[in-house]
């Protein structure tokens, strides 16, 4: 189950990253500083934040406890293992100070008998052949031995202006990302795409595209023994707990946040 558990600071943070990379995770453009447009950002971290934060915290648990609600069996963390979280700009965020991938790192630090590094690996508006592209430099050169891939928004939300990602082409490159990351000796977790729009009914104008992509990270997951991590099923479920009231307008962030 997820609770909400994001402050106000912590959406602020959000706001100001800065990727491990030197990469700013929203646009400098003056359109995406106009008190508008950041409240629309906001908005979009605090139905976001929340949620990452909640799971990823609840992976940390699945790490420690080897729980078996996830795909897969999932041995528990030993000395020297490195984790590393692949992904976009939501990922990019939890690098930061307040962001669930610091909060894993932080929770895993408190176990004096595990020496475990976590690095984050994220970098706004990327998709599915962006993480292919830079793999080896970001991820396999931290000699990892558990790959946290989550994936997937950018590459629904961006097919509105035509710079999407054909369900083929996701699949194919998921594969070969799962395939490349196991020949270097390490496992991977591989996350269902989330929410676009905070309509847990399915009438979210992305929602249908959503549930495909989803349905493919599983399979894809299933074909090559990867764990699952159901973040879509997650974020579905801590939506209608906690926002019973299906919105009456439709909510889609602005392209530059992601």
């Amino acid at each position: 189950m997820l609770t909400p558990v994001a402050s106000k600071s912590s959406l602020e943070t959000c706001e100001k990253r800065t990727s491990p990379f030197g990469r700013r995770g929203f646009s400098k453009s003056p359109a995406a500083r106009t008190p508008v447009r950041n409240l629309v950002v906001r908005h979009f971290l605090n139905a976001t934040c929340s949620c990452l934060i909640a799971a990823f915290v609840s992976l940390m648990v699945i790490f420690l406890t080897a729980a078996a609600s996830v795909q897969g069996a999932s041995p528990p963390l030993k000395n020297g293992d490195r984790i590393v979280f692949l992904g976009d700009s939501i990922t990019q965020a939890g690098a930061g100070p307040t962001g669930f991938i610091t909060l894993v790192r932080k929770a895993l630090e408190k176990n004096a008998s595990l020496d475990v590094k976590v690095f984050g690996a994220g970098i706004g508006g990327h998709k599915v052949p962006d993480l292919e592209a830079r793999l080896e430099r970001d991820v396999l050169s931290k000699k990892p031995t558990i790959v946290v891939i989550y994936i997937g928004i950018n590459d629904v939300w961006h097919s509105l202006r035509g710079r999407g990602t054909s369900k083929t082409d996701y699949e194919q490159g998921l594969r070969r990302l799962v395939a490349k990351i196991n020949s270097a000796g390490a496992r991977v977790i591989l996350c269902t795409p989330s929410t676009i729009g905070e309509k847990h009914d399915l009438s979210n104008p992305l929602d249908n595209m959503l549930e495909e992509y989803s349905a493919i990270s599983r399979n894809v997951a299933s074909d090559t023994k990867s764990q699952m991590l159901d973040l879509r099923q997650d974020f579905l479920a801590y939506l209608k707990e906690h926002n019973p009231k299906t919105p009456r307008r439709t909510f889609s962030p602005p392209m530059a946040c992601i």
